[in-house]
C-alpha cells in the first residue's frame, strides 16, 4: 500500500484498527511528534513514522495497527524468556506488524519487516483477545514476536481488561519506548517486561540504526522502579557483540543499573534474516555466565542451549538446584511456598507460583 493515504483517510478513520495515539505533540506546520517510542519521530501530514505504524492525518497521530494481529499463540512463559515470573504458566502471545528497530538478524523478520496495511487488517477486539486467553486456560497476556510498542494503544485497553479477569500482562521488548509510555503501561496493568540488549553503544548505532543504548538501560531501571518485574536478555552474536570486553561491559552495566537480583540471560544466536554470521559458541556463553557470577549477578542464565545446566535456577547462597529446566519445560520446582530455598532458607526473588496442576506434579515441598 502506498504511503499516501489521502484518498482513503475517511475510510481509515472509520476502521476499528485505526486509533488516535494518546502521546503526541504538535510541532508546527501540521507536523506531529510521536511520544510512544524514544525515536520521537516528527511526522509530516499524510506520512508515517519510522516504524510505519503511526500516521499523521489532519495533524493528529493515529495508530494503523490497533488490534491488527499478525500472530497469535498460547506459549510457555519460559520461552520469552521469563524465568522468575509465574514459572510454568502459559501466556496468550500475540503481535502485529513492523518495528522501530532495523536489526538485520531479526528472528521474526516476516512480521517485523512487513509494512502494515490497515485496509486488510486481521482485527481482534480487546474483549475478544482476553476472552480467548481465558478460554484457552492461559494465565496471562504477552505482547511479543515483533516489538510490542507497535501495539501500545491496544495494550493499554487489553491490559486493563485482562487485569479485571485475573490475568497477568507482560511485554517482550527492545526497551525503546518513552518514559511516559512506560508509565501508561504501568497504569494499565502491565506486570513484567523482558528487554533485549543488542550490545554496546557502537552496536546500537550500527545495527538498529542510530539508537541510544542508554535509553534501554534507563527504561529497564524505570520499569523496575515502577514495580514491574524485569528480566534482561543479551543475544550474543559473533562479530557484533561477542568480545570479552563487550560482554563484561554489559554485565557491569546490568549490575550498576539493575542490581544483582535481576536475571540476565545470555542467549545463543542462530543465523537469521540478512545476517549469516555463525552461531554463538557454547564456550562463549559459558564464559559470559561464569563472568556474570564472578562479578556478582545472582541469577545468570544461558538460553537456546536445551539441556544445559546453566538454564537451571540455583540458590545463590548454597547452590541447591531450585528449578530444573529442559528448554521451556520445568522438570522440578523446589522453591518453598514462601519463596525460599528449602535447604538454607535464602529468599528467592520469584513473582507468582507455578500453576496448581504443575505444582502437584513437581513441588518438592519440605
Amino acid at each position: 500500500m502506498k504511503n499516501n493515504f489521502k484518498k482513503n483517510f475517511k475510510k481509515l478513520l472509520k476502521l476499528p484498527n485505526v486509533k488516535q495515539t494518546p502521546i503526541q505533540k504538535m510541532v508546527g506546520n501540521g507536523n506531529v511528534e510521536c511520544g510512544v517510542c524514544e525515536r520521537r519521530c516528527v511526522i509530516p501530514l499524510n506520512k508515517r513514522g519510522v516504524c510505519n505504524t503511526k500516521i499523521n492525518i489532519n495533524s493528529k497521530l493515529y495508530s494503523l495497527v490497533y488490534g491488527d494481529i499478525s500472530s497469535l499463540q498460547s506459549r510457555p512463559i519460559e520461552i520469552k524468556p521469563f524465568f522468575h515470573f509465574y514459572p510454568g504458566s502459559r501466556a496468550l502471545t500475540f503481535s502485529t506488524w513492523s518495528c522501530n528497530f532495523k536489526c538485520p538478524w531479526c528472528q521474526n523478520y516476516t512480521l517485523s519487516k512487513k509494512k502494515p496495511n490497515p485496509l486488510k487488517a486481521n482485527y481482534i477486539s480487546p474483549e475478544d483477545i482476553v476472552s480467548l486467553a481465558i478460554n484457552e486456560r492461559d494465565n496471562g497476556i504477552c505482547v511479543s514476536f515483533n516489538e510490542p510498542t507497535m501495539l501500545f494503544e491496544y495494550s493499554l485497553d487489553v491490559f486493563k481488561l485482562a487485569k479485571e479477569k485475573g490475568l497477568y500482562n507482560c511485554y517482550v521488548s527492545n526497551g525503546y519506548m518513552t518514559e511516559k509510555a512506560i508509565e501508561m503501561l504501568a497504569e494499565s496493568g502491565i506486570d513484567a517486561i523482558k528487554i533485549d540488549v543488542k550490545g554496546d553503544r557502537e552496536a546500537y548505532i550500527k545495527y538498529p540504526k542510530d539508537i541510544n543504548n542508554e535509553v534501554v538501560w534507563r527504561n529497564a531501571k524505570y520499569a523496575k522502579e515502577l514495580g514491574l518485574h524485569v528480566e534482561m536478555v543479551f543475544l550474543i552474536i559473533p562479530g557484533v557483540n561477542n568480545s570479552p570486553n563487550v560482554i563484561e561491559e554489559i554485565i557491569n552495566k546490568h549490575l550498576k543499573t539493575l542490581g544483582s537480583q535481576v536475571p540476565l540471560h545470555f542467549t545463543r544466536y542462530f543465523p537469521a534474516y540478512k545476517f549469516i554470521n555463525s552461531s554463538t559458541s557454547i564456550r562463549t556463553l559459558e564464559w559470559a555466565y561464569n563472568k556474570a557470577k564472578e562479578k556478582g549477578i545472582l541469577f545468570p542464565y544461558i538460553g537456546n542451549v536445551i539441556g544445559h545446566d546453566y538454564e537451571n535456577t540455583y540458590c545463590p547462597n548454597c547452590g541447591e538446584v531450585l528449578i530444573k529446566r529442559f528448554g521451556f519445560q520445568i522438570i522440578s520446582y523446589g522453591i518453598t511456598k514462601d519463596k525460599k530455598c528449602p535447604s538454607c532458607g535464602e529468599k528467592i526473588p520469584i513473582i507468582g507460583s507455578p500453576p496448581k496442576k504443575l505444582t502437584q506434579l513437581i513441588w518438592k515441598q519440605t
